[in-house]
């Protein structure tokens, strides 16, 4: 299985424990894009909704494209009574939309798996002018809390991280959309934390795409490691949270 698409494997974890994003995040992001009623919005990937309720209750009219069958089903089984909501389970990469343009399109932390010049590409051609690409991502620390608690869960990593497969999705140039016909990339940061417990801990790292893909022996040892890690820290890990947001509009 190819590490896109194994998020799949996982709906009810993936929805308990991936981050969510700032309501200072989002009501920038709406009133950037003017999202409201009559607008039309698509999301790439939403998962199981991390980013798409304040997206959603503005009354837009929101599409989603959702690659995974488990998550586009946990969306329907949300949102799916609601009028403004659709959802279509495919490819971003390879879907028609035919005549369909959007107002707004947006990601969270899903468009780094799409390659660079469809993500830009199409998005570009599915957006009508004046429209509005917004790129989401969250970056974590906790070594600024508590050092030896981030040296211990390191060795657990040495010792017992060994993937089938390793995430080679970290390039993806967030700036790079003028060099596609958009205007300059404007970034935004806002702060968050979130505090585990050690089973909440493991349970969160579970949801990471080289971690899910690994197998046994190793499987049970990296994540007992790392309860034993945050047991042992007084059963508390705290993770500063940054929020990046990149907005970028297809000119008139």
């Amino acid at each position: 299985m190819e590490l896109r698409t194994i998020f799949d494997t996982i709906p009810d974890q993936f929805d308990q424990y991936r981050p969510r994003y700032s309501p200072e995040l989002f009501a920038d992001l709406i009133a950037y894009a003017g999202i409201g009623p009559g607008k039309s919005v698509l999301e790439l990937g939403p998962g199981t909704g991390q980013a798409t309720e304040p997206i959603l209750n503005t009354g837009c009219d929101y599409h989603a494209i959702e690659l995974g069958e488990n998550l586009c089903r946990m969306m329907q089984q949300k949102y799916g009574h609601l009028p403004n909501f659709k959802i279509v389970n495919d490819d971003f990469i390879t879907h028609s939309f035919d005549d369909q343009r959007f107002d707004l399109i947006y990601s969270a932390a899903t468009i780094q798996w799409i390659p660079e010049e469809v993500a830009y590409g199409k998005t570009y051609d599915l957006l009508k002018p004046g429209g509005t690409l917004a790129m989401m991502l969250t970056r974590s620390e906790y070594r600024s809390t508590n050092e030896a608690l981030y040296q211990r869960i390191q060795q657990v990593y040495d010792r017992f991280f060994k993937p089938e497969a390793s995430y080679q999705q970290k390039g993806f140039r967030y700036t790079g959309a003028p060099e596609y016909g958009y205007t300059p990339v404007e970034m935004r940061e806002y702060a968050g934390q979130r505090v585990f417990t050690a089973e909440d801990y493991a349970g969160y790292c579970g949801t990471h795409c080289d971690h899910i893909a690994l197998q046994e022996p190793y499987r049970s040892q990296f994540f007992g490691g790392l309860r034993d890690a945050v047991q042992a820290a007084g059963d508390r890990l705290v993770m500063h949270d940054t929020y990046v947001l990149y907005l970028t509009k297809k000119p008139m």
